[in-house]
């Protein structure tokens, strides 16, 4: 409770005095207004009562003025920051319209079908987007597959690396206003409650929304998000760019986080051609970390040293990958494992190459694939083998603030959405350099 003489000294509580008649007289004979009093002293001024007060009179008009002056200043830097801000940012109480353009699952391992659906409605705590962009993800082909261990929505509207404008939110949504620049992740939402949710594991919850795959995605021009649940994006941030460090990014960030590695450490990345790879070359890098890049192929070697990777290693052609990715890193072998590859090979052959008491990260989730290392190894030498799944709510905002500053340039290639079913068959082929970005106006 707060002290009395508090409340009397800020005025919240002032002392009564008892009224005399004089007062009252007083208040009977005088119509006291506003402009009668000294904005300074608040005491009655004769003049003012005959309204014929030049200086309180002024006073009013440069008031007047003053707020004149403020509100055309506002309307300037307004105006200004409308501006700076990207062309496509939505003006609040945009027209949303009834029905939009979206991908179709209808069945497991079908195509995706390019029609109309109707536009979703907020509930409560849930805002509705305009899906500018969205990243492709080898996780969105495998929900077209069905060959994960976990039951997809069907019919579904893939993606989860959706960046785009608010354009309505529900009633409980308070720190999400019309007009911010918002992403669909991976988790769509949680129960927010449970355990894992109190100690910032929402990725653990037992209720999960996944995003693509259990709920609607982003592979949709109006895509619905949980208030709590969406990456805020700075409104400097290019969303074409920025689309896919919600999934591809914050998940190697969250991997390179996890492994423990430090500045000045070795790190190889297996799959480091592909979509996560290209991000977490260069996460690794802006950390301080020695990269070396495993993958095939002459265009993937050229993508990784372009992006900062220190070696590269090509399985394709190497006679004995364990012992070049030794030689990489000293001959001890490198401190940190990142296994992003769609393959199981690289999870069956880390634990022969990683440092004594050195990390492997599993990350990438190929198809039936097993983790294989010998318990002896194991053991004697301390390694540590761990999965790293997707990163929170605040591991999302440090991932992309590295990107803000322009840590994070990963090559990305824009392609109309209609084409979405193009870039599942290149990516079913194996033919997938860097991250593809579907535009949802095309």
């Amino acid at each position: 409770m707060v002290p009395t003489t508090t409340l009397l000294r800020t005025g919240a509580v002032r002392t009564l005095r008892p009224v005399s008649r004089s007062t009252v007289a007083l208040a009977r004979s005088a119509r006291v207004t506003g402009r009668q009093f000294s904005s300074s002293q608040r005491s009655l001024c004769a003049n003012c009562a005959n309204k014929s007060c030049a200086r309180h009179n002024n006073t009013s008009n440069r008031v007047r003025s003053s707020a004149s002056t403020i509100a055309n200043t506002a309307a300037v830097k307004g105006s200004n920051v409308a501006k700076a801000a990207a062309a496509y940012a939505t003006a609040a109480g945009p027209a949303i319209p009834t029905e939009q353009w979206a991908q179709v699952l209808e069945e497991k391992g079908g195509k995706v079908q390019y029609k109309k659906i109707p536009v979703p409605k907020p509930g409560p705590d849930e805002v509705l987007i305009n899906i500018k962009y969205s990243g492709v993800c080898h996780t969105d082909l495998h929900a077209v597959n069905g060959d994960w261990p976990l039951d997809v929505k069907l019919p579904l509207v893939g993606g989860h690396e959706g960046a785009g404008v608010v354009v309505a939110r529900g009633e409980l949504v308070h720190d999400v206003e019309i007009g911010d620049h918002v992403g669909i992740k991976w988790l769509n939402g949680s129960c927010m409650s449970c355990e894992q949710c109190r100690q910032s594991n929402e990725s653990l919850c037992a209720e999960a929304a996944l995003s693509g795959y259990t709920v609607d995605g982003s592979f949709q021009q109006y895509a619905i998000g949980k208030a709590a649940h969406v990456a805020r994006i700075p409104k400097e941030c290019d969303l074409a760019a920025v689309a896919p460090i919600l999934c591809a990014g914050l998940t190697v960030y969250k991997a390179l986080k996890s492994s423990g590695a430090r500045p000045g450490q070795y790190v190889t990345i297996a799959g480091a051609g592909g979509g996560l790879g290209s991000y977490a070359i260069q996460y690794a890098k802006a950390m301080g970390l020695h990269v070396i890049a495993l993958d095939g192929g002459d265009e993937k070697r050229e993508s990784c040293l372009k992006l900062g990777a220190d070696t590269f290693v090509d399985f394709k052609t190497s006679k004995d990958t364990v012992a070049e990715i030794r030689a990489a890193s000293g001959g001890a072998g490198p401190d940190a494992v990142l296994l992003l590859a769609a393959s199981e090979k690289p999870f069956q052959e880390a634990s022969q190459y990683v440092k004594s008491k050195g990390t492997i990260v599993c990350v990438g989730l190929p198809a039936n694939a097993f983790v294989k290392a010998p318990v002896f190894d194991t053991v004697v030498r301390e390694i540590n083998i761990k999965g790293s799944y997707v990163g929170n709510r605040q591991d999302t905002a440090e991932a992309l603030d590295f990107f803000r500053q322009g840590f994070i340039k990963a090559p990305y290639k824009i392609v109309g959405l209609t084409e979405l079913q193009k870039v599942y068959d290149l990516m079913q082929e194996g033919k997938v350099t860097g991250r593809y970005v579907v535009d949802t106006s095309k």
